[in-house]
């Protein structure tokens, strides 16, 4: 994925994907902060926060300023 955009698109289907799993299976905190090899969230919650995170840091380019770390 290069674009913003793309990333952003990205990201709203991971929630809508998201939202449809939940309110069909209902989540377990235990599986969305530690779920098992091969569950539907595993990796779920790290992806996310990745293009998130890319998404921001390229707003932060965008308009020069600097993330807090």
């Amino acid at each position: 994925m290069s674009s913003k955009a793309e990333k952003i698109a990205k990201l709203i289907e991971m929630q809508k994907q998201f939202i449809e799993y939940e309110q069909t299976h209902g989540v377990d905190p235990k599986d969305y902060y530690a779920p098992e090899s091969g569950h539907t969230l595993d990796g779920y919650r790290q992806q996310y926060r990745d293009l998130a995170m890319d998404v921001l840091d390229e707003a932060h380019k965008e308009v020069g300023s600097k993330a807090f770390s």
